[in-house]
């Protein structure tokens, strides 16, 4: 099948032709898979959670999906893939918690690339063992968005999962392969997946581990995570939500004086980033007001621990890339 969008394919803007798509979809999977059984890796981002959705309207139960919980996800986003599509979507969903096999090969590791070859090679290896325990497995499915093939070829690299070995012999099931992200997005509200979930920001594929700068250690990742959850928290609340383009917060390798409870401390800064783009190629820094940054300091200084200072990155791309590492 070519990998070239049909040039006659309508734009999906609408709920009726995300429907239409939908139903087209439905009707193509089964026709490709059959009564056989499909794998997913379900990392919770939009692409890979609108087809997980796509799917189990296909064919139910016969698709497997595995959430790989690597410890570099975002506050409370391996408790949301578990309540939608387990609880409320009843999936044939496999949670494996590899936490602690994640963080301890990383263990000691500064360099950036190194950082995400580690991850992106143990994801495959999870993924590999879990493909391994299931039975009568003959496709895979990956969230391949059309940018992807122009960008990177037929297999979506960032979702990790292009390196399986050879034995395993998958046949590849990619209904999302010949849209735009912002068409992904009207197909996911059309399946009824939670707004959050359907407009969530990008995130990198190593996820919090670009964010906790350097070698990571569980205090510094919790301190990313932690003060990522406030800063997420008070933009929702004073309508920044969907009009700052990305926002997070990173935390380095370095600590500095300061005063908490009257006492002398020795703890980590924390970084936060806010920037608007059309292409990600050039980026603007957003102009937040200084009260709410204020504001979001007191809250991270308060509420995170093993942090006393908060700093925010003025630096437009070019010179700075978007994400730290």
């Amino acid at each position: 099948m070519s990998n070239k969008r049909p040039e006659n394919m309508e734009r999906i803007t609408t709920p009726a032709l995300a429907d239409a798509f939908i139903q087209a979809q439905i009707a193509a999977v089964k026709a490709q898979v059959g009564d056989k059984k499909v794998l997913l890796a379900l990392s919770g981002g939009v692409d890979s959670s609108v087809v997980a959705a796509l799917l189990i309207k296909a064919i139910g139960k016969n698709l497997v999906c595995v959430h790989v919980n690597h410890g570099l996800l975002r506050k409370g986003e391996p408790e949301q893939v578990v309540s939608v599509f387990r609880d409320q979507m009843d999936a044939n969903l496999v949670y494996v918690d590899a936490v602690d096999r994640f963080l301890d090969k990383l263990a000691g590791v500064a360099e950036p690339e190194q950082k995400r070859k580690i991850i992106g090679a143990e994801f495959i290896r999870v993924f590999e063992e879990e493909a391994r325990k299931q039975h009568g497995i003959e496709f895979l499915a990956q969230g391949t968005i059309y940018p992807d093939i122009l960008e990177s070829g037929p297999v979506k690299a960032h979702h990790n999962v292009g390196g399986l070995p050879e034995d395993l012999k998958f046949e590849l099931v990619e209904p999302l392969k010949f849209l735009f992200k912002d068409e992904v997005r009207v197909v996911g509200k059309a399946l009824g997946l939670p707004d959050n979930m359907v407009y969530r920001q990008p995130f990198p594929g190593p996820g919090l581990g670009v964010r906790c700068l350097g070698a990571i250690t569980r205090d510094r990742l919790e301190a990313v995570r932690e003060s990522d959850a406030i800063l997420r928290e008070e933009f929702a609340k004073n309508g920044l939500e969907g009009k700052v383009w990305q926002y997070f917060t990173v935390v380095p390798d370095l600590r500095s004086v300061g005063v908490k409870d009257g006492k002398r401390s020795f703890e980590y800064p924390v970084i936060i980033r806010a920037v608007n783009t059309k292409d990600a190629m050039t980026a603007t820094v957003e102009d937040v007001p200084f009260a709410l940054l204020q504001h979001i300091t007191a809250r991270i200084t308060h509420e995170v621990a093993g942090v006393n200072r908060v700093l925010y990155d003025l630096t437009p791309k070019p010179t700075g890339t978007i994400e730290w590492e």
